[in-house]
């Protein structure tokens, strides 16, 4: 942790993030987004971190993001979905407006990585709900006062988007939750604390698949 000086903010933040959902939702899409400003349609069904750092206000903001497969298995303690709710600082839950049971999934996630961390009362839990394929509107069977009103009663921030038009609402996601986790005290730099290097980019394109709109 780097300080200027007896009261001022540390100056690097490094951060750990999963961006979890039901498959076919755009997690994938909205990570490469993020890190390429491209958006591209298929991805290789494997594990992968990346990571991606920017400045904000001065401070450098390294993230981690963990982008994995579909799993549904929320509840065994040695899952890998607790092994990702562990590791992570904050968690971005994707689902797609045009599909009910992927919406209805965030919120068991909701509550699962909340009951799975030991949180100060003080303490908000670092969440970003977001809804994608805002593009695909005529299609949709989540409204958009539906996904407020998740965010709403479970105290998380939450964003509808399209992945496939818009990267400025993307970063407005990663934004979102960086103030979050700064809202929870998150300040100090650490190590990542997960076997393995950073993944390259083109791991993206192995074994192809269909991820998103």
């Amino acid at each position: 942790m780097e300080l200027s000086g007896p009261t001022a903010v540390p100056l690097k933040m490094d951060a750990n993030i999963v961006v979890m959902g039901t498959e076919s939702v755009g997690k994938s899409a909205l990570t490469v987004r993020l890190l390429t400003r491209r958006f591209i349609g298929e991805y290789g069904d494997i594990e992968s971190i990346y990571s991606h750092s920017f400045m904000v206000e001065g401070r450098e903001i390294t993230l981690n993001i963990w982008d994995s497969p579909y799993s549904g298995d929320l509840s065994a303690e040695t899952s890998l979905f607790q092994k990702k709710v562990q590791w992570a600082d904050g968690y971005i839950l994707v689902y797609s407006i045009c599909d009910r049971a992927s919406f209805n999934m965030v919120g068991r996630l909701i509550q699962t990585i909340k009951s799975s961390r030991d949180y100060l009362s003080a303490d908000k839990v670092p969440i970003v709900i977001v809804g994608n394929k805002r593009d695909l509107h005529h299609r949709r069977t989540v409204q958009s006062e539906e996904g407020w009103l998740l965010a709403l009663k479970t105290d998380c921030h939450f964003y509808e988007v399209s992945v496939a038009e818009n990267y400025h609402s993307v970063l407005m996601v990663f934004h979102g939750l960086v103030d979050r986790m700064k809202d929870a005290k998150l300040t100090a730099k650490r190590p990542l604390g997960f076997k393995g290097i950073v993944k390259s980019m083109s791991a993206v394109f192995a074994r192809r698949r269909t991820d998103s709109f």
